[in-house]
């Protein structure tokens, strides 16, 4: 039976993780944590029984003692709740599927506790990939990528080790504004950026795919997730969203994944691998597909993704700060507080005028973080 500890359960990728525990019914859940949500929370401990579950505040905790009382599970609450689910003795795989650089503290203790980590938090590596890759390879520790484009290159390299990478081709669908124009998302609200075509997912994810800085974090994840030099990730747009993403040996065989838009692939292949297991639903059909096209990404417009490669070239801070006025930003967009095209807007003034230090320890870049938070509440 496989262990598992869920860090954001009540999110999209903690739901389909919970999808493929009930499906293939040798998983069981040991922790479980949530931000707000406690309803569906109570409902998942009901049905899954962890020895353990954490929510943010400690109200919210309170509540939720009162709620479950009739069952033998703790609850506890705020960082150290956090914490102390990542690193549950009796879970060996923890899925960090929080969104946000809330996962960082968590996934350096779940390192040092020796889980494997099933990773979909990508702030983790973006903001802090210089401490985690080292630290996880000191204490014998495998990361596995839930992205689905990670998982993608990550499969495209089983068996190839020892020969050269030339090449990863990062695929990107271009989101529910590919081929607009600057004038054009001038004027595109909250529901206009929540239609993607292809996948669904929760509303930050959405935003960021909409303003390409999601493929931005997913190069700087990349980076540091294969070792790989800025200069050999290139972004390819596949509108279609059935290529997850490819490697180019120096020989010029490329070497991709393919599969249906379902995020329990690349969640189900981190929890079992390296065996591939039976998974329900839709299987690719190339007749009815008919055609894969691809694209060159369009940085002038969709300027988020420039930014993510300055950021990554420059390293140190900067990743923090690209990623912590990236959340700040969303926020105020999905309150309708700002317009779309200034997410990107916050994001380069913050680039330009906070704080940079060159090699970050954990409570440095905690603290990039709030710097920026305070740099945009004080302008915007």
């Amino acid at each position: 039976m496989k262990q598992i500890a869920i860090l954001g359960s009540t999110g999209s990728i903690g739901t389909q993780t919970l999808d493929i525990v009930r499906e293939q019914k040798d998983i069981n859940v040991r922790a479980l944590t949530a931000g707000k949500n406690i309803e569906l929370l109570e409902r998942q401990i009901r049905e899954f029984r962890p020895e353990l579950a954490a929510v943010w505040e400690e109200a919210d905790a309170a509540k939720l003692r009162t709620m479950v009382r009739d069952l033998p599970v703790r609850i506890v609450s705020g960082m150290d709740g956090l914490i102390e689910a990542a690193v549950i003795p009796q879970a060996d795989i923890l899925v960090t599927a929080v969104v946000g650089m809330i996962g960082l503290r968590p996934t350096i203790a779940a390192i040092r506790a020796k889980k494997t980590i099933a990773l979909a938090n990508k702030e983790t590596l973006v903001t802090a990939g210089h401490l985690i890759m080292p630290l996880a390879k000191e204490y014998g520790v495998r990361i596995l990528p839930v992205d689905s484009e990670h998982s993608a290159i990550f499969q495209s390299l089983n068996g190839e080790d020892g020969n050269k990478i030339h090449k990863i081709l990062l695929t990107a669908s271009g989101g529910p504004f590919r081929g607009k124009t600057r004038e054009e998302l001038a004027h595109m609200q909250v529901e206009d950026a929540l239609k993607h075509p292809n996948w669904s997912m929760g509303k930050k994810i959405t935003i960021d795919s909409a303003t390409m800085v999601n493929k931005g974090l997913e190069v700087m994840e990349a980076k540091w997730l294969f070792g790989t030099d800025l200069d050999r990730i290139q972004v390819v747009v596949q509108p279609q969203s059935v290529i997850h993403s490819m490697v180019e040996y120096e020989d010029g065989s490329i070497i991709a994944q393919l599969g249906t838009p379902d995020m329990r692939l690349p969640i189900q292949y981190a929890l079992y691998y390296p065996e591939r297991k039976p998974l329900s639903g839709q299987r690719l059909d190339f007749f009815a597909l008919g055609s894969i096209s691809f694209e060159k990404p369009d940085p002038d417009t969709f300027e988020g993704l420039r930014l993510a490669y300055e950021a990554a070239k420059r390293g140190g801070t900067m990743p923090t700060v690209f990623n912590a006025a990236n959340e700040r930003a969303v926020a105020r967009f999905l309150d309708r507080k700002i317009k779309f095209l200034e997410i990107t807007q916050i994001i380069n003034e913050c680039m330009q005028y906070c704080p940079y230090k060159e090699h970050p320890n954990t409570e440095e870049i905690l603290e990039t973080e709030k710097t920026v938070y305070e740099w945009i509440e004080s302008r915007w």
